[in-house]
Order: structure tokens, then C-alpha cells, then sequence
């Protein structure tokens, strides 16, 4: 079909994640590993903006943007142009990214991309999907993309990209020590992980997320919640980026609940009770912590969602 949507534009807020438990099982016969994990929406956001054009092209700007691909190689891209193609839209688009997530930080950053521009091609070309609907398309870019849909806090197993929502009522306080130099690839990650279970000859069970953590986000108790936090690549991302170990250890001798390295890292997630200790954490980190990009951010928030819609003869219409 042909759509007349030029000079239209959609801009889409979207977070990264941070794992709360991450358990690593056998590698599967496609080359990915059997997962069970919890995912978890923090207050770091990118933004993306299509507008229809003649020819398909990326731009990327931001704290962050450095290394991202600005051609066909770009997530957000190739999510889009799948879109099109399944339901016959036959113009192209302009994305703009603006970066704020960090990249190859183990926050699912280009996996967020992915997942706005989705949201934003259905606004732009009024293809009336529903999340659900756009589920597939997402599966088939990457293990998180689904799930960056919807934010909130879900459990993800397959890969991560079978999806069931938790209860989890309240607010989670978080700083995030971001590493300043490059970042670690997630298949060199799952491979050292790999690496170690075979040198020391042990052998991975089917994964299943933990009942500590799942009756902790019930009530969002910090203490709770920190205790329960688990992530099988982590001593994986430390064997590779050793500085990782001082970081940890750094933020829990300066009083934090819980400690944690997000999916393949490096960023490192410190759980604290309120904004205050987040405040005090972070001044702590800054002073005798490795040198890193220190964030606060607060979880669960929702996932991709139209902030911005301009229509082609009007002013901004803000719908969210």
C-alpha cells in the first residue's frame, strides 16, 4: 500500500534495561543460549525520530553517539525497513537517534532503538498494531527488543524474547557507573562465560528465574531486592574488563544494597533505599571509584512511547 504521510513526524522516548537476574543455560543448537531473566526498565532514555523522505537514511547525535553505525548496520534501521515490508509500505524514512543510553554497555541500547523506531514507523504509517502485534518483528532483531516495547519488569526466557510480566509494585532507586572507554561485545562475553564453565568443569542447568527475587519485587524492598540480584556473565565481564571488580566493590563498601553488572556489561547497577543515597553514592563513586560516567535513574519505566507527533500541515501534537 502508499501512504501519504509526507512531512509527517513521530519521536519516540525509549529506556534502557538493566537485567536484575540474568541465568545463563545451555547453548542451543541456533548458537544462543537458553536464558532466564529479569528484565527491568531504568530512566535512561534515547529518542527517535522518523519523518518520511525519499530515500532511507539514519543520523545519530548525543552523549553516546560515537560508534553507532549510521548505515545499514544500524538496528533501528534495519527494524524499520522490516516493518515496511511486511505491511507494503513503499515510502522510506529519516530516522534521527539521539543518544543517551550507553553503547555495548549491556543496557540493551541499540535493541531500544529498535524497539522505538517499530513504534514510531506504525504511528508515522497509521498501521494500527498493537505491541503484541509488533512482537515478531521484534523477536526476529534481537532477544530484548520485545521486551522494550513494553517496559515495566517482565521475565524473558527462550532467549529472552518469550515475555511474562511481573508483579512488581513501587519504584527502585539506581546509580550507574558507566565505563568511558569501550565497551564489551556480548558475544565475546557469552563466550569467556563459556570459557570458565568449562575450565572448571561445570556443566549449565535449564535456567528459571529465582523465587527470592521475583517475591522481592512484590514489595520492592531494597534489601530484599539487592540481595537476590544474580547475573551469570558477570565474573565473564570482569575476567575480560578486570577494572569491573574495583567498581563493584567500590559502591558496596560505599553502602550499596546491591550491586550488579548489567547483562553483558560493563555498566555496573548499585541498588540504594532512596534519592538521597543515590546523591551520596554517586559523589561517593566520583571520589575514590575507577573513573566512569556515573548516572541516577529510577525503575521500572514504561517502555517505547510516543512523545511527539507533527502533523503535516499543523503544530506539535504531544500525545504522551
Amino acid at each position: 500500500m502508499s501512504l501519504a504521510v509526507e512531512s509527517r513526524g513521530v519521536t519516540v522516548r525509549v529506556p534502557g534495561k538493566i537485567n536484575l537476574e540474568l541465568v545463563v543455560g545451555p547453548l542451543r543448537e541456533d548458537g544462543y543460549h537458553e536464558l532466564a531473566t529479569v528484565y527491568h526498565t531504568v530512566g535512561v532514555f534515547d529518542y527517535v525520530t522518523v519523518t518520511a523522505a525519499d530515500t532511507w537514511s539514519v543520523q545519530v547525535s548525543g552523549a553516546t553517539a560515537a560508534g553507532v553505525p549510521t548505515g545499514s548496520g544500524n538496528l533501528a534501521l534495519k527494524a524499520a525497513k522490516m516493518l515496511a515490508r511486511r505491511y507494503g509500505v513503499e515510502e522510506a524514512a529519516t530516522l534521527s537517534i539521539e543518544k543517551n543510553i550507553p553503547v555495548a554497555g549491556g543496557m540493551a541500547g541499540g535493541s531500544a532503538d529498535a524497539a522505538a523506531a517499530l513504534v514510531a514507523c506504525e504511528s508515522l504509517w497509521e498501521l494500527q498494531l498493537t505491541r503484541d502485534e509488533l512482537e515478531p518483528i521484534a523477536a526476529r532483531l534481537g532477544s530484548d527488543v520485545p521486551f522494550l516495547l513494553h517496559g515495566g519488569t517482565a521475565i524473558g526466557s527462550g532467549r529472552g524474547e518469550r515475555l511474562a510480566p511481573v508483579l512488581a509494585r513501587g519504584e527502585l532507586h539506581w546509580v550507574l557507573w558507566v565505563s568511558t572507554e569501550s565497551g564489551l561485545s556480548t558475544p565475546d562475553v557469552y563466550a569467556e562465560c563459556d570459557r570458565l564453565r568449562e575450565a572448571a568443569g561445570t556443566e549449565a542447568a535449564d535456567p528459571a528465574p529465582s523465587g527470592e527475587l521475583i517475591a522481592a519485587l512484590r514489595t520492592m524492598q531494597t534489601a530484599e531486592v539487592g540481595a537476590a540480584l544474580r547475573n551469570d556473565l558477570q565474573e565473564a565481564a570482569c575476567s575480560l574488563y578486570p577494572v569491573l571488580r574495583e567498581v563493584l566493590e567500590a559502591g558496596t563498601t560505599l553502602g550499596a544494597q546491591g550491586a550488579i553488572v548489567s547483562g553483558s556489561g560493563p555498566t555496573v547497577a548499585f541498588l540504594v533505599g532512596t534519592q538521597a543515597e543515590a546523591i551520596d553514592l554517586s559523589v561517593g563513586l566520583a571520589a575514590r571509584g575507577p573513573a566512569g560516567d556515573i548516572r541516577r535513574a529510577t525503575g521500572p519505566v514504561a517502555g517505547a512511547q510516543v512523545i511527539q507527533s507533527v502533523a503535516p500541515t499543523g503544530p506539535h501534537n504531544f500525545t504522551g
